[in-house]
């Protein structure tokens, strides 16, 4: 079956998407699922067709997929296949709601690792990091932040306006200069894509470089990775976007090849853990608090 425009430019929002973090991804796409299902009729035919290619649409960000597969789950038996809008959107709903939670549930428990008048060093911008930075603010806990610009997609410059619109002060630096400002911090937050299987994470680019750094410099280093981003994949199976590489505005020539690999693996044991819906994890692995 065609798909039709609306849901073709769900689709190709979707891929499109290069400022994003995975949650926020996966909050989005379903959003505009619902609000497509709630708008007219869709067959059985046509939802799946979408659902299918919004799996495959970011394969290094698993939380959409993972999201959808859970909506599947729960759709059951169809009553009247050729129009699913009104079983199907109070179902897509639920998950949204359940993405909601998760994400709260990470912030609320990342709250309790942040020291008083901490100064914070992240990298790109994650929407479960804006969390717990808002909620810090809304607690009314001073902290500041420094923040990586992120390059090349710049999620940084959109972060540091949303921490400047909260009052918190913010230092923006170049990726290259986390080595640099990590004395600085009094804690390290990062955003997580995907959570592997075999001991390993997916961010993006730059994040590895930030655990080594951390590592180093014996800093404490959070992953904020709800249960919706783990995955079955490992660091040899998963696919690691590649983007246009224009992006970067290098120079071209006969025997220049650019690359613009957007995420990268990093091995947990480079960081002190994980702070999920499930609770807080440290590594080695200690029981979860």
């Amino acid at each position: 079956m065609e798909v039709d425009a609306r849901a073709r430019a769900i689709v190709e929002t979707v891929r499109e998407d290069q400022k994003a973090g995975a949650a926020q991804l996966a909050a989005s796409a379903l959003a505009a699922v619902r609000d497509w299902l709630t708008s007219g009729t869709v067959p059985a035919s046509l939802l799946d067709r979408v659902l299918d290619e919004l799996t495959r649409a970011r394969p290094s960000m698993v939380p959409l997929a993972n999201a959808i597969a859970r909506c599947q789950e729960l759709f059951g038996p169809w009553r009247d296949s050729s129009n699913v809008s009104e079983q199907a959107a109070p179902v897509v709903r639920s998950v949204l709601e359940q993405l909601a939670r998760a994400n709260e549930r990470v912030a609320l428990s990342a709250f309790e690792l942040v020291p008083e008048q901490a100064t914070i060093l992240t990298h790109s911008r994650s929407s479960q990091v804006v969390a717990l930075f808002r909620l810090l603010a809304e607690r009314q806990q001073p902290f500041s932040v420094i923040c990586t610009q992120s390059s090349p997609g710049n999620e940084g410059f959109t972060l540091a306006r949303e921490l400047d619109q909260l009052d918190v002060p913010v230092t923006l630096i170049t990726d290259a200069q986390t080595g640099r400002f990590m004395a600085e911090a009094d804690i390290v937050f990062s955003g997580c894509d995907t959570w592997l299987s075999d001991q390993h994470f997916v961010n993006k680019s730059g994040t590895y470089l930030l655990a080594l750094a951390a590592r180093d410099q014996g800093k404490p280093l959070w992953v904020l990775a709800d249960s919706f981003k783990d995955s079955p994949g490992t660091c040899q199976s998963v696919v690691l976007e590649e983007m246009a590489p224009d992006e970067l505005g290098g120079p071209t020539g006969a025997h220049i090849r650019t690359r613009n690999i957007y995420f990268e693996t990093i091995p947990v044991h480079l960081v002190t853990g994980r702070v999920s819906d499930q609770g807080v994890f440290s590594f080695p692995a200690e029981p979860r608090r």
